[in-house]
């Protein structure tokens, strides 16, 4: 499973919520899965990196399944 967690807290550093990346662009569906932790097309992972300069394991990780 991916987790989104690095990315939140980079985007509470630049002071960046999920309106203001409604305004950059991104739909309201794609903040709804990043919430859930669904997956999300490399599109999305391309222009995330691109506004917050960074890589993409900056924003998220793999963590395995429990079972």
């Amino acid at each position: 499973m991916l987790c989104y967690d690095k990315l939140f807290s980079l985007l509470k550093d630049k002071g960046i919520n999920k309106s203001s990346l409604r305004n950059m662009g991104f739909s309201p569906h794609f903040t709804v899965k990043l919430a859930k932790g669904e997956h999300i097309n490399t599109v999305n992972i391309d222009k995330l990196c691109k506004m917050l300069n960074c890589q993409p394991s900056d924003i998220m990780e793999y963590v395995p399944d429990e079972n």
